[in-house]
């Protein structure tokens, strides 16, 4: 029986070094719906991002981004999340895995996202930047599952966010005590219940306030708060700006 040929070492390191252009890899990201992927500098500025982030900015291509930082294109307590979440990853220098994100879909409701992302290294070991992906976290798990009746709840505070909701409503959805909901809701998503509700207002609004004329009264009314004032304090309190400040900052001309 005549021997087959030995095949050579394979030399991962040596096969991607010979790569003329890295950057002709990432653009397999740009094949993959609702997933975003950037990479950034240790500075915490953009050097890449795929099409989903640049249409969640809103510009056009990455070629706008390049150079700038989270502060530009988000209220400041959320950029500073976003940053201070790149800054463990690198002082660490190790991945971070499966981190629980709220990220608005196209019409400003926060959908929850699994976040991933590893720190870059250069040729002597020094973490020069970071790369992430953000994918929905309703592709990662089986709906028959615990994880799946909690997105039941997350599909009713979406469908419902103008109306009064519970945490009593939101356990009976699922057959769950209050204290039950509140346990696993949060160990899975690191946030109550009442505390998604919010989120999930504070984003619609920030989607009204970007992209229409609307008062703030009625854009609290639409949102489920249950008037200006308290509308006023809750989204300071999440986005670290006042809806004015907000609308200035960041209204589509």
């Amino acid at each position: 029986m005549a021997k087959q040929p030995q095949s050579q070492p394979v030399k991962q390191e040596a096969f991607f070094a010979a790569i003329s252009n890295p950057i002709d890899l990432l653009q397999l990201f740009e094949f993959l719906p609702e997933v975003y992927h950037y990479v950034k500098d240790s500075e915490g500025r953009y050097m890449r991002a795929n099409r989903v982030v640049c249409r969640v900015v809103g510009v056009e291509s990455d070629k706008e981004m390049i150079g700038r930082t989270d502060f530009d294109f988000f209220p400041p307590a959320i950029a500073a999340q976003y940053i201070d979440e790149d800054r463990r990853v690198i002082e660490s220098k190790r991945p971070l895995s499966d981190q629980i994100w709220l990220v608005p879909n196209i019409k400003g409701v926060p959908e929850i996202y699994l976040c991933n992302k590893v720190p870059l290294f250069d040729a002597t070991r020094r973490v020069i930047g970071i790369a992430g992906v953000k994918r929905p976290y309703r592709q990662s798990i089986e709906l028959g599952s615990q994880h799946g009746r909690l997105m039941k709840v997350v599909e009713f505070v979406a469908m419902h966010f103008q109306d009064p909701i519970s945490v009593a409503e939101l356990a009976e959805q699922v057959t769950l005590s209050e204290s039950q909901l509140y346990r696993e809701f949060a160990a899975q998503f690191g946030i109550t219940p009442s505390c998604y509700i919010r989120e999930v207002r504070i984003g619609i609004s920030r989607h009204l306030l970007e992209t229409d004329e609307h008062s703030m009264a009625q854009i609290a009314s639409h949102c489920g708060f249950c008037d200006q004032s308290h509308f006023s304090r809750q989204f300071k309190q999440s986005t670290g700006m006042t809806p004015l400040q907000y609308r200035k900052r960041f209204k589509s001309h």
